[in-house]
Order: C-alpha cells, then structure tokens, then sequence
C-alpha cells in the first residue's frame, strides 16, 4: 500500500534523514540542502515548469529598454529584472521585458521570492511552473489582471 504525504512532511522526513546541517538559521528548511523529488501535495504531482519561449541577452535588453547595458547589470543586482545563466550567459525571458519597461509587478515578486530564500533559478521555476488556477504561469498573469494574486502568492510562499 503506497503512502502519500503532504509536502510538508516529506520536508520533514527529509530532514530527520539528513540531520541538522539541513537547517540555515532563521530559514526553516533549506531547499537548497535536501535531496531533489518530486513534491507531491495532496496526492496530486506537481508538473515539471516550463521554459520561457524567448531569451534575451543583457545587450538586447539594453537596447530594448533603450538604457546602457551597465543599467541592466544594476537592475539585475537591484532584484528589479530576473536573468539566469543559459549556454554560459545571462540570459532574460523576453516576456518579463514588455516594450520599454520591466513589467510593473516584476521587482515586488523577485524581492518576496528571494526573502522567501529563492535563488534566481528558483525563481525562474516559480514564475514558469504551469498553474490551472492562472491563466498559464505566473509570470503570464504579471502581464494581465493576476498581478494581484501571483503578489499574493509569492507573499504566502515565503510563510
């Protein structure tokens, strides 16, 4: 008979398995220390999330926002625009870049990501991961009417 269980005890288990050294201070458990599986929340697995369609490169940014590439650089440090490394540079999913601007709601979701202790690849998966109740991913909804609730889902993901 197969057992399920909730993610939050898989976390558990997985930390009583590991020790002490899995925990960071004043973090709770680091996701960073435990084995990677396949999460499971109410017996339902959760999809692997999706790839941006378009990437751009910090100087395609830089010329779309029409700034110096040493602004995009900032904007990068500054958590205001997500970019990972992808064949061996930074790369930007052209979606979270909408004509001259970032999106509106970018910079708030990073900084609550990151509080929440995500690092940017982690972020990107978050913002990628397909989600029935959204129209597509989150970082589809940042575009539309659900920046409201894909705020209030980053502010949950840090509780």
């Amino acid at each position: 008979m197969a057992t399920t269980l909730s993610l939050t005890s898989r976390y558990a288990l997985d930390l009583a398995q590991m020790g002490e050294g899995a925990r960071r201070p004043g973090r709770g458990l680091s996701r960073t220390h435990l084995p990677n599986r396949t999460a499971a929340w109410q017996g339902v697995v959760v999809t692997d999330p999706v790839e941006p369609a378009q990437w751009l490169s910090l100087a395609d940014v830089a010329e779309r926002l029409q700034v110096p590439v040493n602004k995009v650089h900032q904007m990068v440090r500054d958590r205001a625009l997500l970019a990972v490394r992808r064949d061996g540079a930074l790369r930007v999913p052209a979606e979270l870049v909408a004509n001259r601007t970032v999106l509106k709601h970018l910079p708030g979701v990073l900084t609550l990501l990151h509080d929440a202790g995500y690092s940017d690849e982690e972020a990107l998966r978050w913002l990628y991961r397909p989600d029935d109740s959204l129209p597509g991913t989150a970082a589809q909804a940042l575009s539309g009417d659900g920046a409201t609730e894909v705020k209030r889902r980053a502010q949950a993901v840090g509780f």
